[in-house]
């Protein structure tokens, strides 16, 4: 696909999904994301790729799991009650350090709530979904274009990284029709990182991230295959280490590599890596009095708002997260140590509302919380909301 196109916010991430070398795709009908599947089944093929409607969620995340393991780069698309249903294998996909990509198409919950309505009701589902300590990068993107380019990210995160990733859409965004401006064959090429297979002796290989002794540095090796030499002499759902053999201890234990070695390197691969997977944009924030945060389509009302304010003469700024998790530390400490109020605009009951407030409390700022569920914040919403805050 080369030039421009009117397109559909969920057709984006499938074509970005295709662009970034996706061969693989499971999933089950669930509104709102269903023009994802209907999309992948006629153009997955066209790619030369295979695309199933599985029986449920459940066996859509672990027939990509196994199209992974087997060498694909393989994604699916779901929403919240199916996001919930794939917790378990989410948490073992983690756990082997599997490359995959998740979308979730958001909506109104909790239970089955209002499906064509969004609500940004699993952004701690993303992290905290399943069992264990683990995190998987997510994205939150605001346009189509961001839908098709956010799917490249994904999967170039998941390759280095070699872990499940998450990009984050609502109904209005993915049923939203705007210009996508395809890369060139070029760029693409540049752009997209490939699968990276296991070289060199097979003996000698090591199948999951380690931490160098010496450096501290998390070694990442390529990801096993079924089928090859390069393979663990099982796939664990147990804990590990770095050859795959299940391992009893804890930290009091003297263990070679104990339970919190596996736990430590899936953890800090990411955590230690924030400052090349976070992304963020800044809109006016050198002399702003107050600051919007905010994500995903919340942040286009709060950049009007700030236009509107800021022909009244108050000093706004917006600080939007591309990326949710990890969590833009370091750019929300930067931030909060130059300004003292904060505004957060969430189509929810205030999920990441918990980490802005916490980041800005340990500078000596405060957040107030906008919260919103099945509509978008109207830009007077947020501007009122700020004079609110500015008064005080």
């Amino acid at each position: 696909m080369e030039g421009k196109e009117i397109i559909m916010g969920n057709a984006a991430f499938v074509e970005g999904t295709l662009a970034a070398g996706c061969r693989f795709f499971a999933g089950y009908p669930i509104t709102p994301q269903n023009e994802i599947p209907e999309r992948m089944s006629w153009r997955m093929p066209q790619e030369g790729g295979v695309m199933m409607q599985m029986e449920d969620e459940l066996a859509s995340i672990a027939a990509v799991i196994g199209a992974s393991a087997a060498g694909t780069k393989a994604c699916t698309s779901t929403s919240g009650p199916g996001f919930s249903l794939m917790q378990e294998c989410v948490s073992w996909a983690a756990a082997i350090e599997l490359p995959l990509v998740i979308s979730d198409v958001q909506r109104t919950g909790p239970g089955s709530g209002i499906v064509s309505l969004p609500h940004h009701s699993d952004v701690m589902q993303a992290h905290y979904g399943g069992n264990g300590d683990y995190i998987l990068p997510t994205y939150a993107p605001n346009s189509c274009q961001e839908l098709f380019d956010f799917a490249i990210e994904a999967f170039n995160t998941s390759e280095i990284y070699r872990v499940p990733v998450v990009v984050l859409s609502d109904p209005w965004l993915g049923h939203l029709y705007e210009v996508l401006e395809y890369p060139t064959p070029e760029k693409l090429k540049e752009w997209v990182i490939p699968r990276k297979l296991p070289e060199g002796d097979p003996q000698s290989w090591i199948p999951f991230t380690r931490k160098d002794k010496k450096t501290g540095e998390f070694i990442i090796t390529p990801v096993f295959q079924l089928g090859t030499k390069y393979m663990p002499w099982w796939v664990p759902s147990v804990s590990h280490n770095p050859m795959g053999l299940p391992i009893e201890g804890d930290t009091m234990m003297q263990d070679e590599v104990p339970s919190y070695a596996m736990v430590e390197a899936v953890n800090d691969k990411i955590l230690k890596n924030e400052e090349k997977l976070v992304q963020t944009e800044e809109y006016k924030t050198d002399d702003a009095d107050v600051v919007i945060v905010c994500y995903g389509l919340p942040a286009r009302a709060a950049k009007r708002a700030v236009i509107d304010l800021r022909e009244e003469g108050v000093k706004v700024g917006l600080l939007r997260f591309k990326t949710l998790w990890p969590f833009p530390a370091k750019k929300m400490t930067e931030i909060a140590q130059a300004v003292k109020k904060f505004v957060v605009p969430e189509l929810n009951w205030g999920q990441l509302f918990i980490e802005i407030e916490r980041y800005a409390a340990k500078e000596g700022a405060k957040a107030w919380l906008l919260k919103q569920i099945s509509i978008l914040h109207e830009p007077k919403e947020i501007v009122d909301k700020v004079k609110e805050v500015m008064a005080l």
